[in-house]
């Protein structure tokens, strides 16, 4: 089963906590069976959205409304900015728009797990952003949410993760990995 780990930052040096987090995420799936694509705005070139725009898609935004369909498990993630999710992102997923004509529109019945990462305690803002975008896309969103401190989450000697959020990431995955027979009995039902 296609997964997809939508990187909301425009980070895209390989060591950013975003392409670290993505990097881990998709480790993860990968050993359980499933399919990760990690689909990173740093990379991409999606212009702004635009209503009169809307009926040409750029090649860019088809691709990337293709890999958000492909998919039936989601994980988003982005660095809080300013109490929310990064503009990039919201402009991405406003270019979904785009399949409000297909069979199953937007996001339907797909599961979408959200983590978000900020210098302070105030993560959970970003992850709110997020689930209300996802619900209004028609996703189910994951009830287990991911708001890391960024200074808690490496080890200051090893620079690696900390016991403590790897954990929660692993809890993650197994969710999502759970969320599977769900979204398959869906589809079929």
């Amino acid at each position: 089963m296609n997964v997809l780990i939508f990187n909301g930052a425009i980070d895209d040096r390989p060591y950013a906590t975003s392409n670290q987090l993505a990097a881990y995420l998709a480790e993860q799936l990968q050993e359980k069976g499933f399919s990760p694509e990690i689909f990173s705005l740093g990379s991409t070139q999606i212009p702004f959205f635009s209503q009169q725009e809307a009926g040409q898609k750029p090649p860019a935004v088809d691709a990337m409304c293709q890999a958000f369909c492909r998919a039936d498990l989601h994980i988003w993630m982005t660095p809080l900015y300013h109490g929310s999710m990064t503009g990039a992102m919201k402009n991405c997923l406003d270019w979904l728009e785009m399949t409000s004509k297909n069979q199953r529109p937007y996001l339907t019945g797909k599961v979408v797990a959200l983590l978000s990462w900020a210098d302070g305690t105030q993560a959970m803002q970003g992850i709110n952003a997020m689930d209300a975008v996802a619900k209004a896309l028609r996703a189910w969103v994951l009830p287990f949410s991911l708001p890391i401190i960024k200074d808690n989450l490496y080890d200051p000697q090893t620079r690696a993760f900390t016991a403590f959020y790897k954990n929660k990431l692993d809890t993650m995955v197994q969710l999502l990995c759970a969320a599977k027979s769900h979204v398959v009995a869906g589809i079929e039902g």
